[in-house]
């Protein structure tokens, strides 16, 4: 599936067109919604959405937009979660490569709660399925986001819950999603 309508809302894989408000979706979650803003050390693909998404074969970015507005974006990278920041069994089960990842799931607030972010991970999640070497599809959210854990409950299991209980630290939770 190359395209769906969602409401008002188009729901497509990114064209190059689509990289600046792509991008500016992003930043503004890093700035606005996360309060940390923009990190190269996690972020270095928004600086380079082309390389990091658009050229490689088995990656892809897809974008949901409002007329020529985008307002919500999902990438997937070959790439399994990295030890440290997280456990060692999980980089070893989720191995580079053979994992689909998903990253930037965002979707602007004004625009929440119209089903973007399910149409957005469809098709990232048919995408990862028909594509050849992947065998499983990772993710981990931040449960301080509002909204995050249940959305991931919802279409995906449970495989970490690295909460510590610090308010201040990331309360990350690890996902899979049956391909």
């Amino acid at each position: 599936m190359n395209h769906r309508e969602v409401g008002p809302y188009e729901v497509r894989p990114a064209r190059e067109a689509d990289l600046p408000g792509a991008r500016s979706v992003m930043l503004d979650t890093f700035y606005h919604e996360f309060g940390y803003g923009y990190r190269p050390e996690w972020h270095a693909d928004v600086v380079d959405l082309e390389g990091s998404y658009l050229r490689p074969a088995r990656h892809a970015l897809f974008v949901a937009l409002k007329g020529d507005e985008v307002v919500g974006t999902t990438g997937v990278r070959a790439q399994g979660p990295k030890s440290p920041p997280h456990p060692t069994w999980l980089a070893d089960r989720y191995p580079s490569g053979t994992t689909a990842q998903l990253f930037r799931v965002y979707v602007r607030p004004d625009h929440r709660r119209a089903g973007l972010a399910r149409a957005l991970v469809g098709m990232a999640v048919s995408f990862v399925a028909s594509t050849p070497g992947y065998e499983k599809l990772y993710l981990h959210t931040d449960t301080r986001v509002p909204g995050a854990e249940p959305f991931w409950r919802s279409v995906a299991a449970e495989v970490h819950d690295g909460r510590d209980g610090d308010p201040i630290s990331f309360q990350t939770v690890h996902f899979e999603i049956p391909l």
